[in-house]
């Protein structure tokens, strides 16, 4: 009976909601690849070897099943950041724990130490890859209400869940594209102005631009459908991209 019940309890409660899912990701990912200068590519080259920064960008989320305290208490907070509204993230700071800039600033200073292990400098790049697109995420510059919307029940084309999960993944699920069909299609938008109007390394930057479409993205009702669709997937598009962007200007600020 206590098997069948555990079960059930697994098929009925939502699984823990991460950023843009493993597709999204990877299309930060591949969209950086090519931005990156030589400096910047042989120093990564030296880190990680063959592995794709497409690659290296889930590995912090496939990470979180690891039973090791590190994983499920230490790094648990640096995939998000909270801001509540009507502040900066400059008013309200990283909280005791830590979070996404703190971590960030912890990996730079691993990443820049040439004394490093090679494993500490690994975990440090690939998990600095899947922040950056974290932070792309608007609902991963939480409010501090509602868990950054995993706490607003929805129903996204008649399947129940959540508000994250459709930021994460039902959006981008839908359009039933590969991460690397996503990311040419993507690519193909960018010019010399758009990657030089976005190519900041700030994460503060990214933070409050996710803060404002956050505030935007709330909808009225519960039944999402095609009208959500429509008005969010150009959002989805534009934050996937400058992601991809703000990953190898990171990058090739750090490694310059």
């Amino acid at each position: 009976m206590r098997v069948f019940l555990a079960i059930i309890l697994l098929l009925v409660t939502p699984a823990p909601a991460f950023a843009w899912g493993q597709i999204g990701h990877r299309v930060t990912g591949a969209i950086a690849q090519p931005l990156l200068t030589r400096k910047a590519a042989r120093a990564i080259y030296a880190i990680i070897g063959e592995e794709t920064l497409a690659e290296a960008s889930t590995w912090a989320d496939e990470m979180r099943s690891n039973p090791e305290p590190f994983w499920q208490s230490t790094a648990n907070p640096w995939h998000y950041v909270t801001v509540p509204v009507g502040k900066t993230y400059a008013d309200v700071g990283a909280p005791a724990e830590g979070d996404a800039v703190t971590a960030l600033e912890r990996f730079a200073q691993t990443l820049k130490d040439p004394k490093a292990p090679l494993a500490d400098k690994q975990l440090a790049l690939r998990f600095t890859v899947h922040i950056i697109g974290d932070l792309h995420q608007p609902l991963h510059a939480g409010n501090g209400t509602d868990k950054g919307g995993n706490d607003i029940r929805v129903t996204f084309f008649r399947d129940p869940t959540n508000l994250h999960a459709v930021w994460d993944s039902g959006l981008i699920d839908r359009r039933q594209l590969s991460y690397s069909e996503y990311a040419a299609f993507l690519r193909n938008r960018l010019d010399d102005d758009l990657r030089r109007q976005w190519s900041t390394p700030d994460p503060r930057v990214w933070i409050a631009e996710s803060a404002s479409l956050r505030d935007r993205i709330y909808p009225a009702g519960d039944q999402l459908s095609w009208d959500y669709a429509y008005r969010s997937n150009p959002i989805v598009d534009e934050r996937l991209l400058q992601g991809g962007v703000r990953v190898a200007a990171y990058f090739n600020e750090l490694f310059r």
